[in-house]
């Protein structure tokens, strides 16, 4: 899952560790999000977004693939 959750981070001011505090997980599971290798629960991202004061869209939007060949091929 490509995610802005990096920048949103930066964007408050936030090192990973200190949004790690703040939701009540580890550095390592913030890494393995913003790199797109771990997939959080709903309750998790809406934490993560309070945090960084965004919306689940700004931060955790994943267009997908394929959908605008998809459209094209229904008209």
């Amino acid at each position: 899952m490509k995610n802005n959750l990096k920048i949103a981070r930066f964007q408050v001011n936030l090192t990973q560790q200190q949004l790690a505090e703040e939701v009540g997980i580890t550095r390592q599971t913030i890494s393995l999000i913003e790199k797109g290798k771990y997939n959080p629960t709903l309750k998790l991202c809406l934490s993560i977004c309070y945090a960084v004061n965004k919306t689940l869209d700004e931060v955790f939007w994943v267009e997908r693939e394929g959908s605008e060949n998809e459209d094209d091929a229904a008209n």
